[in-house]
């Protein structure tokens, strides 16, 4: 399965939700129609059936990335030999 990128998919969560703010205060045809297409765009990216699917693995992908990675010891070939020093 292909992940998203996480800066794409925290980019349309802000526009998601930039969008959705601007329908609530003034409702328009033309954010109806961008808030459709990124709410389209945000299903299909996380494999999502609906939008409040899609949200809530886009955050579950935004925390995941977020973690710090776990570093596996550097394979050096000296299994934790120290040098004399």
């Amino acid at each position: 399965m292909l992940v998203p990128d996480p800066k794409v998919v925290r980019k349309l969560l802000t526009r998601y939700a930039t969008l959705r703010i601007a329908q609530a205060e003034r409702e328009r045809q033309e954010t109806t129609r961008e808030l459709d297409d990124v709410t389209y765009t945000l299903c299909v990216m996380m494999s999502a059936a609906d939008i409040h699917e899609a949200v809530a693995r886009a955050d579950a992908l935004l925390l995941e990335a977020a973690r710090p990675a776990e570093t596996a010891p550097a394979d050096d070939g000296e299994e934790g030999l120290r040098l004399a020093g």
